[in-house]
């Protein structure tokens, strides 16, 4: 299989790389005292005010939404990257857990982004996928179901009486 990277994914990568060594990694140390002051506080889960200043840069440089590849028809900004065009970027934002977030591609809200963007009604994206993708909110996946509840959605089963 040919395997090259293209012109743009260079350049995002290359872009990547820098703000990864600019923003992300002299930072981790502040992310962990950020995170430790919300636990001591009680707010273990509150929004860290590193991470809103590094999406906010992210976001200036264009670094945003990087995951969400093209689909006919569909109205919504992205990159326009394939997901092997992603791939290489994706693996830069994993060499810390928490910076997928950063560029607003982290789990769960990238699949339930690329779900309704495809799938979801105009009400739908515009309630949800809108504010998802501008970063102005989170969102969750779960599932649970008798005898098979587990967080792999293959075991999911369904029965009707």
């Amino acid at each position: 299989m040919h395997f090259d990277f293209s012109p743009k994914v260079i350049a995002l990568r290359e872009q990547l790389l820098r703000f990864m060594d600019e923003h992300v990694y002299p930072n981790e140390q502040r992310r962990e005292e950020e995170l430790a002051a919300n636990a001591k506080a009680g707010r273990p889960y509150a929004e860290l005010p590193l991470m809103a200043d590094l999406k906010a840069k992210a976001r200036e440089q264009g670094l945003w939404n990087l995951f969400l590849p093209p689909h006919p028809g569909e109205q919504h900004t992205t990159t326009g990257l394939t997901n092997l065009e992603y791939a290489p970027l994706a693996e830069v934002m994993g060499r810390r857990y928490w910076s997928s977030e950063v560029f607003n591609c982290s789990a769960p809200d990238t699949g339930n982004m690329e779900v309704l963007a495809r799938y979801g009604t105009a009400a739908q994206q515009e309630r949800w996928l809108k504010p998802l993708l501008a970063g102005e909110i989170r969102s969750a996946f779960a599932m649970t179901e008798p005898a098979v509840a587990s967080s792999d959605a293959t075991n999911i089963e369904c029965s009707i009486r």
